[in-house]
């Protein structure tokens, strides 16, 4: 009798093999492309790395990683939050007007940053209860939410900007250590407790696992709902924090400043490896993902590319990014939640 190996079992192993490759690829993938990317504009611009171009480039990610890694808790279940540019807009209207500001008297200091967080901590829980116990869809729920996040901000905004005073809001972008703003630093402080909560956590096992298989998670009678709701929960605090850090950057409240901040965070957590379907990406994926794309811009406006070459590019690499990691699933028929 042979001892040798059965086609099918070469098979299986084929199979195996092919599953792993596909799982380097996606897990690797990105960070693969980012090296590649610094490689690629140092060869072309000869001062690419360089200690001032990397603290610009980190600064410049800093915000959006923030909101990338937020929306990520959202995206994992396989729904969707899209009132990121309101809440922003409501949670720095709301800071600029309780801190020590040029139009009123109020100075509340950390309870006015305490205030704003919880003005996103607030939209953030209603958009979980309408999606989860309205049983709406997030992308229904979440987009109504933008608009009555900016109808918020309108409506606080004063006759003149708010331009704030305070040396606690602005030190987070005045003050720099190692040549860093505080701003980079509570960037990676959210990223590294983010990633705790989803890697370590019940929580964050319990994200998954709704994303990858919800309706498994309901027969088996856990309470899907709670987790639901707090990844939202986490999302509108997450984009408030944003909210304030964007104010420390530009020094005023502004019922504008959240434009064009939702579609590069999603963005970025797609480029990262968390993918829309659900169940699989995270904290530390997304975060990479801003840093490829404000590599990626960074270069182009180094080696002279326009605005509309940028735009190009970046599309272009977005929608690699979304082939490459959501391949494997082109058989299932999934939408979001």
């Amino acid at each position: 009798m042979s001892n040798s190996p059965s086609v099918s079992d070469e098979r299986v192993q084929f199979g195996k093999s092919r599953a792993l490759s596909r799982k380097t690829l996606q897990n690797m993938g990105p960070l693969i492309a980012l090296v590649l990317m610094v490689l690629v504009f140092q060869a072309v611009t000869g001062s690419f790395v360089s200690a001032g171009n990397f603290a610009s480039i980190l600064e410049a990610a800093a915000v959006p990683s923030i909101l990338a890694v937020g929306a990520s808790f959202v995206i994992l279940l396989g729904a969707i939050d899209l009132s990121m540019q309101g809440v922003i807009a409501a949670a720095s209207m709301t800071l600029s007007l309780l801190v020590a500001n040029g139009i009123n008297a109020n100075d509340f200091g950390w309870g006015g940053i305490f205030i704003a967080l919880l003005v996103g901590v607030v939209f953030g829980a209603l958009n979980g209860l309408l999606h989860v116990f309205g049983r709406t869809p997030s992308l229904i729920v979440t987009l109504g939410m933008w608009f009555i996040g900016l109808g918020v901000a309108a409506v606080l905004f004063p006759d003149r900007v708010p331009t704030m005073h305070d040396p606690l809001v602005l030190g987070l972008s005045s003050v720099h250590i190692a040549g860093l703003s505080l701003i980079v630093y509570v960037a990676c402080g959210v990223i590294a407790a983010a990633y705790a909560v989803l890697k370590y956590t019940r929580v964050g096992r319990m994200i998954y696992a709704i994303g990858g298989d919800e309706a498994i998670i309901v027969a088996s009678g856990l309470p899907v709902r709670r987790y639901k709701l707090f990844a939202f929960i986490v999302s509108g605090g997450v984009a408030a924090l944003g909210g304030v850090l964007l104010s420390a950057q530009l020094g005023n409240g502004n019922a504008d400043i959240g434009a064009g901040q939702l579609f590069p965070a999603i963005s970025a957590a797609v480029v990262g490896g968390t993918v829309l379907s659900g169940g699989r990406g995270g904290a530390l994926q997304s975060a990479l993902g801003a840093l490829i794309l404000e590599v990626l811009s960074n270069g182009l406006i180094q080696i002279g590319a326009g605005p509309y070459s940028r735009n190009i590019i970046s599309g272009a690499v977005i929608l690699v990014a979304v082939g490459v990691t959501s391949y494997h699933l082109r058989r299932k028929l999934r939408v979001v939640k």
